[in-house]
């Protein structure tokens, strides 16, 4: 992403979230964020596996904080510290992983 482009203001960040079921938005409207459930650890695992291989796939990397049954994921675009709609379709994306199960 061009760090030339300007962070998504909050009202635009706010309306987008309803397109991507299970997220929030930060306070600062600068990251949005879901945690994600699982009944093992090996299914948690396979999860961050995935989250890896789309964020390479995209180049755009979360931040993720895991434990045995979950997996917190955080989006942002660092370039422009904030949002991008590039981070809500990343967020569809990994909504999309646990549909495709």
């Amino acid at each position: 992403m061009a760090s030339d482009q300007s962070p998504l203001e909050p009202g635009e960040a706010r309306a987008l979230l309803p397109q991507v079921d299970g997220w929030s938005v930060s306070e600062d409207c600068r990251s949005i964020w879901r945690e994600f459930g699982f009944s093992n650890y090996y299914e948690t695992m396979a999860f961050v596996n995935a989250i890896a291989w789309l964020a390479h796939r995209e180049d755009h990397h979360p931040d993720l904080v895991v434990s045995y049954k979950r997996c917190e994921v955080r989006l942002s675009t660092h370039s422009i510290d904030g949002l991008s709609r590039n981070d809500f379709i990343c967020a569809a994306k990994l909504n999309a992983l646990l549909d495709a199960n």
